[in-house]
This record gives structure tokens, sequence and C-alpha cells, in this order.
């Protein structure tokens, strides 16, 4: 049977630093009317089964029910068996039992946070990030009709009459390592912020921020990458990183560290990671190590943390490469005669 799996995010694209930087996002309205047209596209091309993650807004039970004179979906679409929490947790739980079932494409509505969390427990199923959060580094705006299109086509087509590899790509990822063990993981950035208060997850203030290791860095992307990007680019496919420490006297740049704003941050050099290896960070205690913009990880007085670049992070579509191969195979062509 083809699977897919759908996690949308009723929270991302909400916090504070789409306020202070006067920065547009995606209502849940707009979330609802994506789900359902990735829904429509993907039933319509075959797919079987559509898991759907149930939360707090209701995606799932709105969608089915605005789409309940549609044959294919309501035929195969349903809301996943578990019992949301209403918390992050929910999206790495729901993805683990997506995978169970059997499902071969997760599509992602979010931002960088919404995805980490799903990379969490993806393992070797890709993932379709869609663009609705406040940093967007890893997630595309991709229409959701044509991601509900290419999601099919992964799901009935990869590691079958197609390599995985022709559809898809691997990210990289920055391990975080207490003490010598792992326990947590960033797609995009881990910083090193001094405050030992969680609260408000997202890390807006640059004064607070330390230290900055990337798996990619580019000056079209917003966010903490961007303390490197705008000084030199780390492309994604490339099997390298890269960490700045804040506070030198040599170089200034200016970030753009939340929308709207540009943001002065100054520091001596950029130091390129190498896969494998452990970078220390900075000599501060206590601090806060934010992944993907959000804090996570508390650090004490007495933990040893260290910073692994590895270049076995989530599998995501390549939604232009895959469109483009059905259409060499005319996945969506029929004659007539």
């Amino acid at each position: 049977m083809s699977t897919i799996g759908v996690i949308a995010n009723p929270e991302s694209g909400k916090d504070i630093r789409r306020l202070v930087g006067n920065a547009i996002s995606i209502d849940n309205q707009q979330k609802l009317n994506i789900v359902k047209r990735i829904l429509v596209a993907a039933t319509e091309m075959g797919v079987e089964q559509v898991l759907i993650m149930p939360e707090i807004f209701g995606f799932g039970e709105r969608a089915l029910d605005d789409l309940k004179n549609y044959p294919t979906v309501a035929s195969g679409a349903k809301i996943l068996d578990m019992v949301p929490r209403h918390a992050p947790e929910d999206t790495p739980k729901a993805v683990e039992l997506m995978r169970e079932a059997g499902a071969k494409c997760i599509v992602v509505l979010g931002g960088d946070g919404t995805c980490r969390l799903a990379s969490k427990t993806s393992g070797e199923v890709p993932l379709l990030p869609i663009s609705s959060g406040t940093n967007n580094v890893v997630p595309n705006f991709i229409e959701g009709t044509v991601a509900g299109l290419a999601a099919a086509y992964v799901a009935q087509h990869a590691g079958e009459d197609r390599p995985k590899e022709d559809l898809c790509w691997r990210h990289k990822r920055l391990v975080i390592k207490v003490n010598g063990e792992e326990v947590d993981h960033a797609l995009v950035d881990a910083a090193v912020v001094n405050t030992d208060f969680v609260g408000s997850k997202a890390v807006w203030d640059a004064d607070l921020i330390k230290q900055v290791f990337v798996t990619r860095a580019d000056p079209v992307n917003i966010g903490i990458s961007s303390v490197i990007g705008m000084v030199q680019k780390v492309a994604a496919d490339e099997p390298s990183g890269a960490y700045v420490t804040m506070g030198g006297q040599k170089q200034r740049v200016q970030s753009t560290i939340i929308p709207g704003k540009l943001i002065p941050v100054d520091f001596d050099e950029i130091v390129r990671m190498k896969p494998g290896v452990d970078y220390d960070i900075v000599d501060i205690r206590p601090v806060t190590i934010a992944l993907d913009g959000e804090r996570q990880v508390v650090i004490y007085n007495t933990d040893r943390v260290q910073v692994e670049l590895q270049t076995d992070g989530p599998w995501l579509v390549d939604v232009e490469k895959t469109l483009e191969l059905a259409v060499a195979q005319n996945e969506y062509l029929t004659q007539l005669s």
C-alpha cells in the first residue's frame, strides 16, 4: 500500500521574531488550504493512504470535512491514531507512527524547528518540507498541489523502480554532545546563548549569542545562520560546516537574524568544520544551546559541550527533480487514441 504522512504545525510562524520584525506569516486557514491541496493531488495520483497528524487546530478533521465529496480523499485519508499532547513532542511521535505504518514520504508544514523535530524520528523516510515558519532555510515555498504530486511519486517509486538518491538528497546535521552523550541535533544552526532562561524559546537578541555553528549558510536566508551567511556561503550540499565566536574586534557583519532587521555582530574569524570532528563550545556557563533558532538545551557549570557535524541527516525530497523525472516517464499523460 502506498502511504504518505502529513504534518502541519498550527504554531509555526507565530513567535516573537515575526512580531518584532513586522514579518508576514501564514495563518492556519492558509495552512488548511495547503493541506487540502496536498490530499487531493496525492490521492488523485494513486496514493492509497494519507495519515494526518492530529493537533489542536484540527487540520485533518477540517480538511476531511471540506473534502468529503472527493472520493479518493474520503477513502484514503485519515487522522493518525494517536493522542496528541499539543506539545512539540507530538511531531517526532507522529513521524515515528507514520514510518511504522509504512509511510514512504512525509510532508511537513512548518519552519526549521518543525523540520528538526520531524527529522528526529524520520530515519530513512524522506521529508518534504513546506515553508510556513519564521526561519525557513530547510523548507521551501512549495504549492500544495505540487507537493502532493511529488510526495505521491516518491511514495510509489523511491526504492522501488527508482533509487531514492534520484529523487531525494541528504541534509547535514549538527549533533550536540553533553559530557560525551548525544542529546539533540540541529539541521541548520546551533547557537550558544548566554542565558539559562528558556522561557520564550525563540532567539532574537543578538547580544546574547556568543557562538554560532552552521551546516549551511547563505545571504538569502533569514535566521541565526545569517551571521555566517552574510560573510561567506556554506552550501547545503558540501561536506563541511562552519562556526564563529562573537565578541571579536576585527570584523562586523550586518546579520539578518530576524525578518525586517539588520543586526550588527562583531567577530574575529569564521572557522570551517569537518564532519566527524568534535568542536568545543565557548567556556561560558551557564548557557543555553538554541537549535534552529529555538532554545532547547540548558548547559550548567560542570558540563562539557561539543558540536559535531554529520552528513547523515534526514532525506529531503527534491521536488523539482522528482517532477521532472515523473514527466519524463509520462506519469501525468494519458493517450486517448
